[in-house]
């Protein structure tokens, strides 16, 4: 009989295959975006909206928050650095406006970030507290990356054009 430990870490492993191959899928469409040396009228917002996430779950799976996590913590740092890799990708080939927009947005996302882990490791001094409030944020994070697809969709419907 497989044990409780065991069945969680195969399963943990798993999602992270898959999770893998979801920060992966967006490759193809950055080599067009190399190739033609335009982000024509991508927008970056779904790729700002899952760095944050990774960073936030990043933090989550950190033992100071939430111990026995590193399946978390792998997955999630992996998904930060192909998000910084498409960001990178996306800010040469942007314009000036949508720099300036990025940055804008990755440093709220920092000082975001930095307000949480100051106030969590300072506010919450308990494994359960610190993983509760995390955990709240990830979720709500998680849901926004998820819907920031939609700011494409409604593009796509708006010029009825993929």
């Amino acid at each position: 009989m497989v044990s409780a430990d065991a069945a969680r870490n195969i399963v943990g492993i798993i999602g992270n295959v898959i999770s893998f191959g979801l920060f992966l899928s967006h490759a193809p469409m950055f080599r067009r975006i190399c190739k033609a040396k335009d982000v024509e009228e991508y927008k970056p917002d779904p790729y700002l909206a899952t760095l944050l996430t990774c960073m936030l779950w990043v933090f989550y799976g950190l033992p100071i928050v939430h111990p026995n996590s590193i399946l978390v913590v792998t997955v999630n740092g992996i998904g930060f650095v192909v998000q910084l890799v498409y960001l990178s990708i996306f800010f040469i080939y942007s314009t000036n406006n949508k720099r300036l927009k990025m940055l804008a947005v990755l440093g709220i996302e920092a000082a975001f970030m930095a307000a949480v882990v100051a106030g969590v490791l300072h506010g919450a001094h308990t494994h359960e507290k610190r993983s509760m409030i995390v955990g709240i944020l990830c979720v709500i994070c998680g849901s926004i990356q998820y819907a920031s697809n939609l700011t494409v969709m409604v593009r796509v419907i708006r010029t009825k054009s993929v």
